[in-house]
Order: structure tokens, then C-alpha cells, then sequence
């Protein structure tokens, strides 16, 4: 999410319209859509075209789809009719039956409760809103009224279901929270039963009012709300608040200058909202509900402690602290079956349990460099704590910070054995490459490349950059990882070519003999285009770390077209080279490690002549390599075209050898005409 890196795109055609939200079939990991209201779309991740994916047009349409990982999706029509998806796509055309009369559909969700799937949804008409809840299995529809107060209406709703009980929570134009109980099972035959509400919170605290637009649920005790918080006498700002419904208090905010769209999405203790133009997920835990902490929070109301809930951000060092406070509040809940609690008792508690990750790194901030390295490789070998990944990511973030105020410090052999044996990504230690990059440390940069899977293409491409920009002399000193390149690479040593290839057959001659003969000759180990590698087999080996980063076309091609020319047509002919070396293989694989495939050569190939087209035609040194390029291409299609005249007969061969099964030596000659 922080790099917007597409992992999949899709559209329909033009003039086209998505009328629902996408989502996702848990039971058979399919994506469900619905464009132009009544045509239902059904796609797996390997579908690259919406026009050739599965396709159905429906008699009614569609309101939302409910996808549940036990109950699969359920269908919900704008006129209340409910359908499963499996008995939807028995009979697409089926009548669906229209329940609500010139009402509106204002929200729904679905639940499980045990094996029963269940629909709840809220209509309006004429300022009256009613409440719906079906249960699939039973076929049991109910219909309430929503208790109506003046000068307030619902404004959003969400819910949950308990113990046969939905509880149903509405946040209204009166800046107020409000509770509405329903039970599942219903044994009366009252047509339409009216629902009474009860005040559950009030969205103000002393000299300010939360105008919300949208809520979630968090725990029995706690709600977040986004919205506008107006302060008496400024102007109001979108905030992401979180509220204790039993004390009544603020516990924390978040002002969000860059606004957002007024919808919150709450998953896996993770918030979901778009900030700006970009989707934001910030983790989040409850602690206990208990009244030492809520009148802590109540001194001091205008500036809520955030570090018991939310972790705002995790890379300043001032904030490491509020990273890891929640796992503070873990251990106290399950270890204290008290609800109230001193804070003599908490303080105790604390100290009995050692110092929080973020605490112990504050405390390391100033320590000398033997006791701040010894300290946190104890910390790193702690592999069975909680939240260990970011554990790491926070060491990691420590060892940087200090590496930016005490420039002479750089602890190069640590970082490199956190990314090897850890499983880091980019957005955990986002500047973790950047200093790689400022001390040239070609070694972590390679490892990084091949580990993270989130990495930025303008990264990538100052990666790329530097590798093609350092020399083939300083390369050899340092010390470079190379099994993607020594299987088949042709190295040269003191102007004397060198070829190392698996050999696929068992023997080799030249193998037999010593590789540092000087009688060798250069002519013996030229590819099928008579060039040897343009490159050592060090930055080679680099280059193939760029090759294997995940990427996205659109954000890397507008970097790539700032790379300097003589350094795009150097790494075109090393793509070129690798091109030639697939291609000399029958199955288009090079043998190593980490080897990159003809496919990510294929690809890069056309990104850097997308990049670089008229300045490689410009160019004099780059006409030889693209008229070679140029007519290797041209040779493989004609290669490939023979083959498919070829193609009826080969597969007619491989049907009468299945038909034949002889048991006895034979040798026969089939002519193909």
C-alpha cells in the first residue's frame, strides 16, 4: 500500500460502469463484480481480460455482495430480494422478489451466526428509515421500524452479531451514538415491530464536537469515528478518533489534513481509509477498559494519550515507544482478570515484565556502540516474541538513526545478517536502502533487492544507476554474492576469456582442463553472436538483483528514461547477452541460483528500448547491438514460425506413440509430409 505497487488490474470496456464493490470469494479465492447493475462478472488472478471472464446477466439489480468465509457470497437486490451466489448462478434470470416498497437501501452486512448466514440491512422513505434481517437457510425475513427523534437522523450504521442478538449501532446528525438491540429469533407474528433506541455515546468533550460521517466497531468498549472535529472558535478539521463507550471518553485522535472520502474500513485490527489520494492502514490494539485508564485520559482530554491504541507512525524514535505500548496492554489483559486496576499495580506490572521494545531502544540511544550492538542482537535473537516482524524493523530503524548522527558509524555486517535471515520488507526500514545507496554498499543493496518485496521503483532504479556507474576494478575488491552469474557466465582474466557453464550432459572436455591455461583461446568461448559478457561477472550479478525486483511499468519507465545513455546501452547489451545465453538452452533457462528468466530479460529489454528508442538510434555505438539484436530476433521467429508448420504432425507422432506400447527395441521411420 505505501508503494502502490498494482499486484492486479482489470477494467471493463468503455461506457461501462462498476455498481458495486469487488469482492472476493473466500471458498474459491474468485473475484466477484458487478458493472451496469445487472451484469455479474467472476474472475480468478491468472484472467488478464473482464471481457473473456465469466459472465451473467441478472433479472434485477444488484445492491451489494456480502462475501462470508464460511457462507460464501450473498447476493443483496436493490428491491430486498436476497440470494446465495451458487443459487443465483443455477438460474441467472430467475424473478427476484421485490420486498420494500419506494424505499431506499442506505447500508447492509452480513454476518454468521453458527452455520446460518444472515442479511441485515437499513432502508429510508420520507425521512422514516426501517431495518431488515433475513436469514438465508430459514428463508426469514423481518421488518422493523427505527424509533424516529427529532431534529436527528442516522447518518451511518454498522453492527455485530452476539449470542443471538445483532447489536446495531447508528451515528446521527445529533453528533450522538446510539444502540439498537435486535434478537435473531422472533416469535411473534407482528408484521413490523418498532425498534427503540438507546444513547450509547456523545461525540463531545469540553469545548468540542466530533460531526461524524462513519463508524466501526473496535470491542465491547471501544468505537473509532471519522469526521470533523469543530474546537470553539477554529476551524473544524477530519480527524480519525477512538472513543470508550463505557466511560464516555476521547481516548485518541488523529487530525488528517489532506481529507478523506468520510468512509472508515476496520479489518484484523488494522484501519483502512483514504487520506488524500492515497489508501492509508494504520494498526491498532485495545487495551483493557478499565477506570484507572479512562480517568487517565479524562485529565487531560484535549490531548489524548495515543500510545495505548494507535501507532500514528513508526520511524520516528521518539515514537518507538508508542510502536510496542500495546503489547503492554495484551499482557495485562490476559494475565489480570480485574477490571479495576491502581496504578500502583500497573507500574509493578510493567517493571515485572521488562522494558517495552520501543522503551529498551530509547534507553539504547546514547549507549556506546558495543553495549548498543550487544542489546539489540539479543533483542533480534528473540524469535518467538510478539509482533517480532516489526520488532525488527524498529532494530533495524535504531541502528539507521544512529548511523545518521555519527556519519563514521556503520555497521554493515549486522544490517547485512538482519536481511538474510530475517523477513524484511522495504516499508518496514523505508531508509534502510537509502543509506545502503549513500555508502555504496553494493552487498546489502543486492541482498535487499532479492529479499524485499515491496521495493519502490525509483529505488530500483537508483540501484540500477549505481551498479552500472561503479568500475569493473573497485567491483572486484569488495565482496558481492555471485550464484546468480557463475553457472554460465564468460569471465575474462587479464584479457584472457573464461567460460563457466553447468554442463548438462555429465562431461565436458575443457572442464578437464586447468581453466587458468592461458593457451585458451577467446574464440572458444564465444556466443552464438561471437561477444563475450560486456560486463564482470560482479556487476553482473548485481544487475541480475535489479532483473528479479517486482516492478510496475507505469512508475518505472519515467525514471528509466533518466539513465544516462552509455549506461542504457551498456545494459542493453548484457540484456542482450543474457537474451543470446536462453536461447542457447532448449528449455530458455539459465542454470544458477537466482538466475534471471528469459521472460524478466524479455521485459526489460522492451522497457529500456521503450525508455531509450531514439537515442539508441542515435547513437553510434548502439547500432551494431541493435542490428544484432535486430536480425537474432528475426532469426528466432522464423525458427518458431517452422515449428508451427510442424506442429499438426509432431502432435499426430506423440498420439500413435501413446497408441504403441512396444515392449521390444525398435527403430522406425515415420515420414513427414
Amino acid at each position: 500500500v505505501s508503494d502502490q505497487k498494482p499486484l492486479g488490474c482489470w477494467s471493463v470496456k468503455h461506457g461501462q460502469i462498476i455498481t458495486c464493490p469487488v469482492v472476493c470469494n473466500f471458498e474459491t479465492g474468485e473475484y466477484i463484480a458487478v458493472h451496469d447493475d445487472k451484469v455479474l462478472r467472476i474472475w480468478k488472478n491468472k484472467d488478464v481480460n473482464l471481457d473473456k471472464v465469466f459472465k451473467a446477466t441478472l433479472s434485477a439489480d444488484v445492491y451489494r455482495i456480502h462475501s462470508l468465509p464460511n457462507g460464501g457470497p450473498v447476493v443483496l437486490f436493490k428491491g430486498g430480494g436476497v440470494r446465495t451466489l451458487d443459487a443465483l448462478l443455477e438460474a441467472p434470470q430467475q424473478e427476484i422478489e421485490n420486498v420494500i416498497s419506494d424505499e431506499v437501501i442506505k447500508w447492509s452486512e452480513a454476518f454468521m451466526e453458527g452455520q446460518q448466514p444472515v442479511l441485515i440491512f437499513a432502508t429510508e422513505k420520507d425521512g422514516d428509515f426501517f431495518v431488515y434481517v433475513q436469514k438465508l437457510k430459514m428463508n426469514g425475513l423481518h421488518k422493523y421500524k427505527l424509533e424516529q427523534q427529532e431534529l436527528s437522523k442516522p447518518l451511518s450504521f454498522t453492527a455485530h452479531i452476539k449470542n443471538q442478538i445483532i447489536t446495531l449501532l447508528c451515528l446521527c446528525s445529533n453528533d450522538s451514538v446510539y444502540k439498537v438491540l435486535i434478537p435473531l429469533h422472533q416469535n411473534t407474528d407482528e408484521e413490523e415491530q418498532v425498534l427503540s433506541k438507546s444513547l450509547l455515546l456523545n461525540l463531545s468533550v469540553p469545548g468540542s464536537v466530533l460531526k461524524g460521517t462513519s463508524l466501526v466497531v473496535l470491542d465491547k468498549d471501544h468505537v473509532a469515528v471519522l469526521g470533523s472535529l469543530a474546537v470553539s472558535g477554529e476551524e473544524s478539521k477530519e480527524c480519525l478518533t477512538i472513543w470508550n463507550t463505557k466511560f464516555q471518553t476521547l481516548q485518541t485522535s488523529k487530525e488528517l489534513p489532506l481529507g478523506t472520502s468520510g468512509q472508515l474500513w476496520c479489518y484484523e485490527e488494522k484501519f483502512f481509509f483514504t487520506h488524500g489520494k492515497v489508501l492509508t492502514v494504520i494498526m491498532y490494539k485495545c487495551e483493557t477498559s478499565s477506570l484507572a485508564a479512562a480517568v487517565g485520559k479524562l485529565k487531560d482530554s484535549q490531548t489524548p494519550d495515543v500510545s495505548s491504541f494507535v501507532n500514528w507512525n513508526t520511524l520516528a524514535d521518539e515514537e518507538l515507544v508508542v510502536s510496542f505500548q500495546s503489547q503492554q496492554s495484551v499482557a495485562l489483559k490476559s494475565e489480570s482478570k480485574m477490571t479495576l486496576r491502581s496504578k500502583k499495580n500497573a507500574v509493578a506490572k510493567v517493571q515485572a515484565d521488562t522494558l517495552s521494545v520501543g522503551q529498551l531502544l530509547l534507553n539504547l540511544k546514547d549507549a556506546p556502540t558495543t553495549v548498543f550492538e550487544d542489546e539489540l542482537r539479543q533483542l533480534v535473537s528473540k524469535a518467538q516474541m510478539p509482533d517480532f516482524q516489526a520488532t525488527i524493523g524498529c532494530v533495524v530503524t535504531a541502528l539507521i538513526n544512529r548511523c545518521k548522527t555519527n556519519p563514521k558509524y556503520y555497521p554493515r555486517n549486522f544490517l547485512l545478517q538482519i536481511v538474510q535471515t530475517r523477513d524484511l520488507s522495504y516499508s518496514l526500514c523505508p531508509d534502510l536502502m537509502a543509506l545502503a545507496l549513500e555508502k555504496k554498499d553494493v552487498h546489502l543493496l543486492q541482498t535487499c533487492l532479492q529479499r524485499f518485496p515491496d521495493i519502490p521503483e525509483e529505488i530500483t532504479y537508483t540501484c540500477l544507476k549505481v551498479f552500472l556507474s561503479i568500475s569493473e576494478a573497485y567491483l572486484q575488491r569488495i565482496d558481492v554474492n555471485l550464484e546468480s552469474v557463475i553457472c554460465y557466465i564468460d569471465i575474462e582474466f587479464n584479457n584472457k576469456e573464461v567460460k563457466t557453464e553447468i554442463v548438462e550432459n555429465g562431461f565436458n572436455a575443457e572442464l578437464e582442463q586447468d581453466i587458468w591455461d592461458t593457451k585458451i583461446t577467446k574464440e572458444t568461448h564465444l556466443t552464438a553472436d561471437g561477444e563475450f559478457c560486456p560486463v564482470g561477472p560482479q556487476k553482473a550479478a548485481l544487475l541480475n538483483a535489479v532483473l528479479h525486483s517486482a516492478y510496475s511499468e507505469t512508475f518505472l519507465l519515467p525514471h528509466l528514461k533518466n539513465l544516462p545513455a552509455q549506461q542504457a546501452v551498456l545494459f542493453l547489451r548484457y540484456l542482450y547477452y543474457l537474451y543470446v545465453k536462453c536461447s542457447e538452452k532448449i528449455n530458455t533457462t539459465l542454470p544458477g541460483i537466482r538466475s534471471p528468466t528469459i521472460n524478466q530479460i524479455m521485459d526489460w529489454m522492451c522497457l529500456l528500448l521503450d525508455a531509450h528508442f531514439t537515442v539508441m538510434v542515435m547513437l553510434p555505438e548502439a547500432k551494431q547491438l541493435l542490428s544484432n539484436l535486430h536480425k537474432f530476433v528475426r532469426a528466432q521467429v522464423r525458427f518458431y514460425s517452422e515449428l508451427n508448420k510442424i506442429e499438426g504432425s509432431l502432435r499426430e507422432l506423440q498420439r500413435l506413440n501413446h497408441q504403441k506400447d512396444s515392449q521390444t527395441y525398435s527403430i522406425e521411420v515415420l515420414e513427414l509430409i
